[in-house]
């Protein structure tokens, strides 16, 4: 299908490419920044300011040099607009209808719906009128954006997974830190509290890693060697709770909430809906986050708030099969495969991968303290 000229609306039977060519010349991008996330470049630019100064903080660990006139000196391996608007109405209609995403288990409200088109994806969130497209033509983001600068890092963060992805990375839902040399992943089943422990472990003396979610990587020639922990620059999302019992921490909310949230019980506030941004360089210090580490175990909380004491135990991936999918995450609707033919990796495809590395499962009562010496001295020593 030929383009559409950019000063016209795209049609109804427009191809994705259209309707990002169609936002481009709409709501033209001014300013931005440019990320280096491993051996990939990634520029972002977009036509709201205070938008782009968001992201360069957030980002700050990441940020490369551009050209005076804000355009990468070469071009980047990933290039994402975001295109800033009053409201909720977008400037032309994009097609439909759109298919419903079902909630994950244990949820309940629908928050995304998708379309695909021959040429990309377009992810509308239903809250808050959030659109994504991403395709052939490039990576878009239209809406309120500076409103939801989190739904656009994770965007950003989105784009850097689909290209790992594509070059066999396997992906896993784990926080990841690293000391002495040695990396850990820090998983858990929903609430277990596993960015609390990696946030507990930073205020040791760690380096970070990665949050949420990491990526692993094999190298085909050593058939039995560690795999690589990939990290992506997402900072901690923390609730008040983590905050409040790590000095390191505490700045993060302000002086009038932190009396509100101390008079709350620690269940209330383990389950309070508000989240903070821990930006690690200004929690911990510069030189504090890094991308990448050998995975020399994977730390899954397994544990519950009865009192008993913390208990460690090395678990075969192989056999303990109902642990895995505290670790195991699908790629959801921000991955378009590169392959037609691609399907999900099996949960012995994540066997395999973890029998490779060392397995603990972390058992008894919620103690963050204990585990994170437990954690720590594994690092040092390479064992428990």
């Amino acid at each position: 299908m030929t383009a559409a000229t950019p000063n016209a609306a795209p049609t109804a039977h427009a191809s994705l490419t259209d309707h990002m060519l169609a936002i481009r010349h709409t709501l033209p991008v001014h300013c931005g920044l440019l990320l280096r996330v491993g051996d990939l470049t990634i520029s972002v630019r977009t036509n709201n300011d205070a938008l782009a100064t968001a992201l360069r903080r957030y980002f700050s660990e990441f940020l490369e040099p551009e050209t005076e006139s804000g355009a990468p000196q070469t071009p980047p391996d990933i290039l994402i607009t975001a295109h800033e608007t009053d409201d909720r109405e977008l400037p032309f209609p994009l097609p439909g209808p759109f298919l419903v995403k079902t909630p994950d288990p244990g949820k309940a409200k629908i928050k995304e719906e998708w379309l695909d088109l021959p040429d990309g994806r377009i992810v509308r969130k239903r809250i808050t009128g959030m659109h994504f497209l991403f395709g052939d033509a490039g990576n878009v983001a239209v809406g309120a954006c500076l409103a939801n600068d989190n739904q656009v890092i994770n965007f950003i963060n989105n784009r850097y997974l689909e290209h790992m992805l594509d070059r066999g990375c396997l992906l896993g839902h784990a926080a990841g830190v690293m000391h002495h040399g040695r990396g850990i992943s820090l998983a858990g089943f929903s609430g277990m509290g596993k960015s609390t422990l990696a946030l507990h472990l930073m205020s040791k003396g760690t380096t970070f890693v990665s949050n949420d979610r990491v990526l692993l990587r094999v190298n085909a020639e050593e058939p039995e060697g560690l795999p690589t922990m990939l990290g992506i620059p997402k900072q901690p999302r923390i609730n008040p709770g983590t905050a409040l019992h790590n000095p390191d921490l505490r700045d993060i909310i302000a002086p009038q909430d932190r009396e509100r949230f101390l008079a709350l019980s620690t269940t209330d506030l383990w389950h309070l809906e508000h989240k903070y941004d821990a930006i690690i360089e200004e929690c911990y210090g510069k030189g504090r986050f890094a991308l990448q580490a050998p995975m020399n175990a994977l730390v899954i909380l397994n544990w519950s708030r009865t009192g008993q004491p913390v208990a460690v135990n090395v678990v075969d991936p192989l056999t303990r099969r109902d642990l895995l999918p505290a670790f195991m995450k699908s790629t959801g609707l921000f991955y378009r495969p590169c392959s037609p033919d691609y399907t999900e990796p099996s949960e012995s495809a994540y066997a395999q991968v973890l029998a490779r590395t060392t397995v603990l499962e972390v058992t008894g009562g919620v103690d963050f303290d204990a585990a994170a010496d437990i954690c720590l001295s594994f690092m040092r020593t390479g064992s428990l």
